[in-house]
């Protein structure tokens, strides 16, 4: 088996701060080591059929991190911060993309993290964070969501698109976020109410208030047009390019 230790590495700071991991947990540093990108990682990514199933990006990250973590618990916006230092550490710094028929450049290494704030955590090492419904003015409880909530997500959007026609991604991934209804955390409670209750304008609520705390990296730039113009709120593309950039595919 491969020596991870072998290879020069590198500390990735986490958007998350490391605060709301257990403490025994090695993310609860708010940081973590990862070795350079080696052939053997490129081999990874041209496997088809982890392409085909959209698992090649965490294979390898998988392969790049050498801190002894569950993958299953990293935050989603932490899995990106790391997937965008794998990016460097790889191919270097500078991603070339096109945008409205022009070709851009940028540095990868400016992109900002957009960091949790302590004072939204309810209690330190704990994924859990209150809210209020506007509307209802139930007092809710929810975590953010890691990469084994959304594989579970996944699974289970898989299995209703057997038995129903219409989509429930979004009740489905309020299921997953809420943990508590005033105080109530049993999951039939939470799953019935966000069926039968949740009123649209509390979930489009409670939705911007997740998006506004979360940790993540900040994809979103300005961008100088050949004319001299600048687009505000350019979301950076992440494709197949982002990993292979002389890539054809």
């Amino acid at each position: 088996m491969e020596n991870k230790s072998l290879f020069p590495t590198e500390e990735v700071t986490l958007p998350s701060k490391g605060l709301i991991y257990p403490k025994e947990s090695p993310l609860s540093s708010g940081t973590l080591e990862m070795k350079y990108m080696t052939a053997r990682e490129e081999d990874i990514l041209t496997n088809e059929s982890y392409i085909k199933n959209g698992t090649v990006i965490d294979k390898l990250l998988k392969a790049l991190i050498v801190t002894p973590i569950n993958y299953n618990d990293l935050l989603i916006g932490d899995k990106n911060a790391i997937m965008v230092a794998a990016r460097v550490l790889g191919y270097g710094k500078e991603y070339t993309f096109d945008f409205e028929d022009e070709t851009h450049t940028i540095d990868l290494t400016t992109i900002n993290d957009k960091e949790l704030d302590e004072k939204h955590i309810i209690t330190p090492g704990k994924n859990e964070f209150g809210f209020t419904l506007p509307l209802l003015k139930k007092e809710i409880t929810f975590k953010i969501l890691t990469h084994g909530d959304e594989k579970k997500i996944k699974s289970e959007l898989e299995g209703l698109k057997k038995v129903e026609k219409t989509s429930r991604d979004l009740t489905t991934r309020l299921k997953h976020m809420i943990l508590s209804v005033d105080g109530d955390y049993d999951r039939k409670t939470v799953r019935e109410f966000v069926d039968n209750n949740l009123l649209a304008r509390d979930s489009r609520a409670l939705r911007s208030y997740i998006k506004e705390i979360q940790p993540d990296v900040d994809l979103t730039i300005d961008l100088e047009t050949e004319a001299g113009d600048v687009k505000g709120g350019v979301k950076i593309p992440i494709g197949i390019t982002f990993f292979w950039p002389d890539s054809d595919l």
